[in-house]
């Protein structure tokens, strides 16, 4: 998997975000280092990963800063 496209999903009402690469649900995230842990278990370099870059991670319903 290791040019899954990461998709953060939006906040849940109790908090967190699920996050999932391709179809598969890596888990609920809650701060981005959640989100780079579950890149690298989905086969990418959390150290070269770019939260920023689109075309390797979409936020949907907020930005790297919404949680809650």
């Amino acid at each position: 998997m290791g040019s899954a496209r990461i998709v953060v999903h939006p906040p849940s009402p109790t908090g967190g975000r699920r996050v999932t690469a391709d179809t598969e649900i890596l888990g609920v995230a809650y701060r981005e280092t959640d989100v780079l842990e579950f890149a690298r278990r989905a086969g990418l370099d959390p150290d070269t990963l770019d939260l920023d870059d689109p075309a390797a991670v979409e936020w949907r319903g907020g930005g790297r800063e919404v949680w809650m």
